[in-house]
């Protein structure tokens, strides 16, 4: 008799008190973050020795702790990297790490870590071929995108290696782009997603046209909440994941528990009624199913509609001098209320000090000198903590119980990584993937979106679809690079697959991958040559040399990396190097778009900031209005070794204002 199949619940903790509210939830585990390497680096996250003493209780309560350390990992970080696994291991012994750069899995190896390590949502792991090459580095589980259907979820749990889980995100903010597709912080000022440093652009007001400012890119929370019935019949999906790092005990507490009632009482009505008003209770933002039932898919960007987070509770009220709001039900004391949205005057967080009864009144303490303007009349205020009594009781017991379980000695670690062989001069064709000899000379590559008409000077290079194939002849086909996207659902492998195949009879040869999962698709193809494209996200040596043992001839990088991270990464490198000179970088890439955002349409942000999307497949492509231009800098980079220069050509929309400027993007900047 088979046992029955009961996923953990995953909650998120990013301090002390959230930890131990998971704990007193009964959460299954608990996945944190520590003060370097984790993608929400605006939550407070943990020392080594705090988290030790919060892991070893959390043992003893049967509750596992994840440690995410899901950042790209730049060339100078590699040796801290490692240093802090080895700590991990020694003090804290976590059940699992949570990683989306491919050097961790090395490092992790490297460095004798003996727990699991899972490839985050940021590693862009989408489509089911590419569930065995994760295995195959060592996963033992992915992290599946926040954008699947029940459907697509089914085709990755079919596909799943027998020792490979699945992890799926059942409640939490949902992003506007694709994890690991999302450069938009990181276009705007250096402050990049997937280092955790997002400044949350697709939050703000954008507009089209003389229509009103509108929060266009702002998604509400995604919550599966009765959705998750189906779930329990997918053996490999073992974990139901919470996001929210940056939230309170309050809601991770209420969050664990409805999950646990969905969970363990699939058939039960009035366990169903329970779970939904403690959900409510929880006091995240707005939710939907968003694309979850593909016949009944929900557009989570509803720009009309509330999107911030907590509850909505008054709004900014003037009584001659004085500003005031007037709550919509009872706060207490230690309950946190937000004026506002981050981008609006006079934001702010506030305390509550006293019981305040419903409809009574809270004044907004503001004086001549406090810097800013002042909360304009009308303004949204929202519940965002509580801090309930039975609550912070639960979570005192546990503070006292950690006395039993004390910080152990620091144990330094003297970690060294064992650095990968520099890539040959001169390769052999028995050594190159499909008979291909790395050239001495650089060379200048121009990807097109179509076949261009006349001649072109530039080796050329094509996204991989059939629209363009067949208009590419054959003599073209076989010196031209071919493009797969940078995002891959689950139900496209069949198409790839036979694009590759059809490619391949024209005499193509070179494919530049922009997922490493994408590999996948090669493994009975011997004579291709496969270079790892700027999507890879590749910023570490230790990164290129996991792609070489993959097949990977060659990697081009992506221009968000500054000259300094560029100029560490052409000392010895494992591989041939490339780089995206020029072109239309996107901000980023969704599968999500509101109604109201046309196409090739300029969308304007309050700096004045011109954006368009474009769609391509089953994907949004959301471009900035002016283009990266590093070409004064080939030089140098020749100079550094690198030997192919990519242009990123766009058809430029006719209703969008040529730009006056250019990027450099992070050229000069330190990479936050």
């Amino acid at each position: 008799m088979s046992t029955k199949h009961i996923p953990e619940i995953m909650a998120p903790a990013g301090d002390g008190n959230a930890f131990l509210a998971a704990v007193a939830a009964g959460a299954d585990a608990v996945y944190v973050g520590l003060k370097h390497f984790s993608a929400r680096m605006q939550a407070q996250n943990f020392s080594i020795s705090e988290l030790a003493r919060l892991a070893s209780l959390g043992r003893d309560r049967g509750t596992k702790t994840y440690v995410a350390m899901n950042t790209l990992v730049k060339p100078q970080d590699v040796e801290s990297a490692g240093r802090l696994i080895d700590r991990l291991q020694k003090n804290v012994k976590p059940y699992a790490l949570i990683v989306q750069d491919l050097a961790m899995l090395t490092l992790a190896k490297q460095a004798g870590f003996t727990g699991e390590l899972h490839l985050s949502t940021l590693s862009n792991v989408t489509h089911p071929d590419g569930l065995a090459v994760a295995r195959k580095l060592g996963a033992s589980r992915v992290v599946l995108p926040r954008e699947l259907n029940l459907d697509e979820v089914k085709l990755m749990a079919e596909a799943c290696p027998k020792d490979l889980d699945l992890e799926i995100f059942v409640h939490g903010a949902l992003c506007h782009c694709v994890s690991g597709r999302c450069y938009w912080s990181s276009y705007l000022g250096g402050k990049s997603g997937l280092r955790g440093r997002c400044v949350q652009p697709c939050r703000r007001l954008y507009t089209t046209g003389k229509d009103q400012p509108e929060r266009l890119f702002s998604c509400s929370d995604l919550s599966l909440d009765v959705l998750t019935k189906p779930l329990l019949d997918m053996n490999r999906v073992v974990a139901w994941k919470i996001e929210g790092r940056k939230k309170g005990p309050h809601y991770v507490y209420y969050t664990v528990k409805a999950y646990q009632m969905l969970r363990d009482n699939p058939q039960d009505g009035a366990a169903k009624k329970t779970a939904m008003e403690l959900l409510d209770q929880a006091l995240g933002r707005p939710s939907s199913h968003s694309v979850f039932l593909p016949q009944r898919a929900f557009q989570p960007v509803q720009p009309k509609e509330e999107t911030s987070s907590g509850r909505l509770i008054g709004e900014i009220r003037r009584d001659q001098k004085k500003l005031f709001f007037e709550p919509r039900e009872q706060l207490e004391p230690g309950d946190l209320v937000r004026v506002g949205y981050e981008d609006q005057p006079g934001h702010r967080t506030l305390p509550i000090r006293r019981r305040v009864p419903k409809r009574g009144r809270i004044d907004i303490p503001f004086s001549k000198k406090q810097a800013g303007p002042p909360v304009p009349t009308g303004t949204k205020v929202f519940l965002v903590d509580r801090r309930e009594p039975e609550l912070m009781k639960q979570i005192k017991e546990l503070e006292r119980e950690l006395d039993f379980f004390p910080a152990p000695e620091p144990k330094e670690s003297t970690f060294t990584p064992t650095w990968p062989q520099a890539a040959p001069r001169k390769q052999s064709k028995s050594r190159a993937r499909g008979g291909a000899r790395p050239s001495t000379r650089s060379e200048s590559v121009t990807l097109f979106r179509q076949p261009p008409t006349g001649r072109t000077w530039d080796r050329p290079a094509y996204w991989l679809e059939r629209s363009v194939l067949g208009k590419v002849p054959s003599k073209i086909a076989s010196r031209a690079q071919w493009w797969l996207p940078p995002v891959i659902w689950p139900g496209e492998d069949k198409k790839y697959r036979g694009l590759i195949k059809e490619a391949m009879r024209k005499g193509a040869r070179e494919f530049v991958l922009n997922a490493p999962w994408q590999v996948g698709y090669f493994e009975d193809r011997p004579n291709a040559t496969l270079t790892a494209g700027p999507f890879c996200n590749v910023a570490n040596k230790l990164a290129l040399d996991v792609l070489r043992g993959l097949g990977f001839s060659s990697a081009i990088i992506n221009p968000e990396l500054p000259f300094e991270d560029l100029q560490a990464l052409s000392q010895n490198p494992p591989l041939p190097l490339g780089f995206v000179i020029k072109g239309l970088w996107p901000f980023g890439i969704s599968r999500f778009l509101a109604d109201s955002v046309p196409f090739d349409e300029a969308v304007k942000s309050p700096m004045n900031e011109v954006a368009f999307v474009r769609k391509y497949g089953q994907n949004n492509w959301i471009f900035p209005g002016w283009e990266v231009d590093l070409t004064k800098e080939t030089r140098t980079l020749e100079r550094l070794g690198y030997k192919t220069f990519v242009t990123m050509l766009e058809p430029w929309p006719r209703n969008v204002p040529r730009p006056k400027r250019t990027s450099e993007f992070n050229w000069r900047l330190k990479l936050l």
